[in-house]
């Protein structure tokens, strides 16, 4: 059991010690209710999955414990029971239920918001942020106008009811469910009325016309010099997102655009926008946009690159650089429709996916950008490296076993030639105590990567010997030269130039070797007895001893 957004543990010594802290307790209350709700145990610590053997719980702490939690804070609620662990030892699990249509805060005024395993203070522009991301929530399940459900659209029932019993990511007891059984479990009816989802999927042309703000696309393309060629629009709400998506893809031609590459004594052809990437990207724009706010959704197409615009901003605790990892559910059921339809890849998977593909393509990783109301993520169309593509094919050939995170971290090194334990950090989008561990899996294992140093020094590259086999031909820059070799270039520098400091070092050495490395062959060579220097932090000057 790991602690993540929706679970924390603690010591009991937290509730029974002389002066427990409550204030703090309900703050981690009120941090869940603002996310997805939560649960906190106390009684097991951070490093283990059970308590004591011979651990008990007073009877009356658990109701202690829900009315102070209950004194200091606002629209929270807890349910606190002991719970028996299979080594016969008691904890406590407080539930915290997700405050799904208000804000919850303390007593005192303050709100919080649960951000993977952290508490977040709440900023007051976020509030209204939050007030967006709950009425969202609430929205799917809103019975739509009493329309009752058999005035829902015959074919496109029809159709939803097949998807599902053919799916094979549903499972068969779901599958064995009669039609009303489906509708009741994929939230598209509320009794006898469809609900705002229903509507949105199921409904006829008019009922999707009357939602609040159904989903409108606009497909603009540009000419070289960014001006206008094209628009095509599908605003008359004939379709639902299934077949949006499907739209979109059949009507317009230039998805089929692509370039030739040599494939040993044949060709094969790259596509400018891979179909996996066009359809996660509408996916993710239609599963996460907020439906309870005003804006289309825009495909623009560039000469260079094609930008997806969608209105609305990310959901709270998801940002542009940690949006690989981090998945914030707005619409949970519309989420779960399609992923059992096979739209779309499994919650917070998606831009792996993504990654993937356009790292194996030798392209650069899509950019997503957060601006004042809406999210634009960009992909661009050049190919940086066209040499990865037959190598990262051929890896697969060879090593079949690879996971989606493995294949990215290799797809990397091999676009970059080498990075240090921080700049792949930084590339992945993982905070200073995430481990790169689960990223890099098997590789160093197997094999495909080496490294190189220690800690965050630690400089991961290809294995010279596989890109030998595997006949890679890419363009070599010093990221990867070795420690000896560049001792030797920064005294010849020294030799050659007199006092230089180390960013004069840098741009005559390479800018693609960082600061740190350098930094690091510089104190190597001074503790030597080689090199001396004078000056402090950014004004000290290096130079060869007479």
């Amino acid at each position: 059991m790991l602690e993540n957004e929706q679970i924390e543990k603690k010591s009991l010594l937290v509730l029974t010690k002389a002066s427990p802290d409550w204030d703090e307790l309900a703050k981690d209350c009120v941090c869940f209710a603002n996310a997805q709700g939560g649960r906190i145990f106390f009684g097991i610590e951070d490093k283990a999955n059970q308590p004591e053997p011979t651990q008990r719980i007073p009877a009356l702490l658990p109701a202690r414990l829900a009315k102070e939690v209950q004194q200091r804070t606002l629209n929270v609620s807890v349910v606190p029971q002991i719970k028996t662990a299979d080594n016969g030892g008691e904890f406590i699990e407080l539930l915290v239920q997700r405050s799904a249509t208000s804000i919850a805060g303390t007593s005192n005024g303050r709100y919080y918001v649960r951000v993977s395993d952290e508490c977040k203070p709440l900023l007051p522009d976020e509030l209204s942020r939050l007030l967006v991301d709950k009425n969202a929530f609430t929205w799917e399940t809103q019975p739509f106008r009493r329309v009752r459900k058999e005035d829902a659209d015959p074919k496109k029932l029809s159709d939803f009811i097949n998807d599902v019993r053919y799916s094979n990511r549903v499972s068969a007891f779901v599958r064995d469910k009669t039609a009303d059984e489906l509708l009741e479990y994929y939230f598209f009816v509320s009794g006898e009325y469809l609900t705002n989802l229903g509507a949105l999927w199921i409904g006829k042309r008019e009922h999707r016309a009357n939602l609040l703000y159904a989903p409108i696309i606009q497909f603009i393309k540009y000419d070289e010099n960014e001006q206008k060629v094209r628009k095509r629009m599908w605003d008359d709400y004939e379709l639902n997102p299934k077949e949006l998506i499907q739209s979109v893809w059949n009507e317009i031609p230039e998805w089929q655009d692509g370039i030739e590459i040599p494939d040993g004594i044949f060709r094969k052809t790259v596509a400018n926008y891979d179909e996996v990437v066009v359809r996660e990207l509408l996916a993710n724009a239609l599963v996460h946009r907020p439906y309870t706010i005003r804006g289309d959704l825009f495909i623009n197409l560039y000469n260079d690159r094609m930008e997806v615009h969608n209105p609305g901003l990310l959901p709270l605790g998801v940002t542009p650089q940690n949006i690989l990892h981090k998945s914030v559910m707005r619409n949970p059921h519309l989420a779960r429709v399609f992923y059992d339809l096979g739209l779309m890849e499994r919650e917070g998977s998606g831009y792996d996916r993504m990654y993937e593909i356009l790292l194996s393509a030798g392209k650069p990783l899509p950019q997503a950008h957060e601006g004042n109301d809406r999210v634009k993520v960009v992909v661009e169309k050049r190919i940086v490296r066209r040499e990865i593509i037959n190598f990262m094919d051929k890896v697969r050939q060879e090593v079949n076993i690879l996971k989606s995170k493995e294949l990215i971290t290799l797809g990397l090194l091999a676009q970059h030639q080498a990075l240090t334990a921080i700049e792949l950090s930084v590339l992945l989008g993982l905070r200073e105590s995430d481990n790169l561990k689960d990223w890099l899996g098997k590789l160093t294992d197997l094999g495909l990567v080496k490294t190189r140093g220690k800690t965050k020094g630690t400089v991961y590259f290809v294995n010279p010997v596989l890109l030998k086999k595997l006949d890679f031909r890419g363009l070599m820059n010093l990221k990867n030269i070795e420690p000896i070799r560049l001792r030797e270039l920064i005294r010849q520098i020294l030799t050659n130039y007199g006092d230089c400091s180390i960013s004069d070092i840098r741009d005559r050495v390479g800018k693609e070797i960082s600061l740190h490395i350098i930094r690091k062959e510089l104190e190597f060579l001074n503790e030597t007895g080689e090199i001396t220097y004078i000056g402090k932090q950014r004004w000290r000057r290096y130079s060869m001893l007479k």
